[in-house]
């Protein structure tokens, strides 16, 4: 626990009360304090935090993770500036309110933007207390009509045009997970370097540059009742690139009620009324008018990222990053990147 704010709250780890508290006061508009901490959201990813005014008014105030002792001003500043942009647009993003670049107040960078009321689904049971079957229609619908809006967002009239490079962006991932990929693997698995030569020796030419989401999920989104897309969440690792990787990933991080399952664990995506993969990707192509004849190459790249990735998570662990545990415990996360790896050698085999 953290020290009590005036209002005789424990304050969470990763908040300094006062000084946060006095950065409030004087640079968001309106706001009142005392003010009430919450954690939202936490882990190796940046953390989230509801603030609580005096007058009862909720905000959200992102910073990195604690174990991030040299987190730089570049991360916060980078997704304020992605959503302060986008909210020029139609996309449904929190407002922003204010950006902290000075590490003194609060140990590292921070931003608050306002407070989007709605339900984050994560899980079988949420999707289905949160929603009913028209409902989760609705938020397949939604999650992939709003997916194919950001990416006919022209990133130069949202002030992004400088958000990264606008060409090369599969080999660029490609390159940089590999480097990942042998910095922490724990065993040879021939799998990942098979399908890394095969898409290296054939990656889709990049047609447009869009902005790209680069984790774009159900579950970084936030729903309103109906099931519609009330605020599309963490930016963190958003940058200018290839539209497809996103609806390429989210095929992965998908599976529908009558889909074969992926890689991923996906078990709320599965109930009744959620579409099935095949619908969202056709669904996008009707939006977007974008050509998906080659999309199982980004089908077979995001399974790949994926293997990279869980090995990361995996080695992490097996070093210790969970405590002491029987090695027998994290087999799940071995036999998902070997699923995710074979998948990724299923469909480039089948080209």
């Amino acid at each position: 626990m953290g020290a009590p704010t005036d209002s005789g709250v424990d304050t969470p780890i990763g908040i300094e009360s006062s000084a946060v508290s006095a950065w409030l006061d004087e640079n968001v508009p309106g706001a009142q304090g005392p003010y009430r901490f919450e954690v939202i959201a936490g882990g190796h990813s940046n953390l989230t935090f509801s603030v609580i005014g005096s007058d009862g008014r909720r905000m959200v105030l992102r910073r990195p993770p604690l174990s991030h002792g040299l987190a730089s001003a570049h991360d916060m500043g980078r997704e304020h500036r992605v959503i302060s942009g986008l909210a020029t647009s139609s996309l449904p993003v929190p407002t922003t309110l204010g950006m902290c670049d000075d590490e003194s107040v609060n140990g590292a960078p921070f931003y608050v933007m306002s407070y989007v009321d709605g339900t984050v689904i994560r899980d079988e049971e949420t999707a289905r207390s949160a929603l009913d079957s028209d409902g989760r229609s609705n938020a397949s619908r939604s999650l992939i009509d709003n997916l194919a809006a950001l990416h006919a967002i022209d990133p130069h009239d949202v002030g992004l045009e400088g958000l990264g490079r606008h060409d090369g962006y599969l080999a660029r991932q490609l390159k940089r997970w590999y480097g990942q990929w042998n910095a922490q693997k724990t065993r040879d698995l021939p799998l990942v370097d098979e399908v890394h030569d095969a898409l290296l020796a054939d990656l889709p030419e990049q047609t447009s540059v869009s902005i790209v989401h680069g984790d774009y999920r159900l579950d970084n989104t936030m729903l309103a009742a109906d099931g519609t897309v009330a605020a599309i969440l963490d930016w963190e690792i958003c940058t200018l690139g290839d539209p497809l990787a996103d609806i390429g990933l989210l095929a992965v991080y998908w599976t529908g009620p009558n889909d074969e399952p992926s890689a991923w664990a996906a078990p709320a995506t599965r109930v009744e009324g959620f579409w099935d993969r095949a619908d969202l990707i056709t669904r996008y192509g009707e939006v977007s008018g974008r050509d998906l004849s080659r999309l199982d190459v980004y089908v077979a790249f995001a399974s790949w990222k994926l293997a990279c990735i869980l090995e990361g998570v995996y080695a992490r662990y097996l070093g210790g990053a969970l405590g002491s545990r029987d090695p027998a415990e994290l087999e799940p996360f071995r036999q998902q990147v070997d699923a995710a790896a074979q998948r990724a050698a299923d469909i480039m085999g089948a080209q």
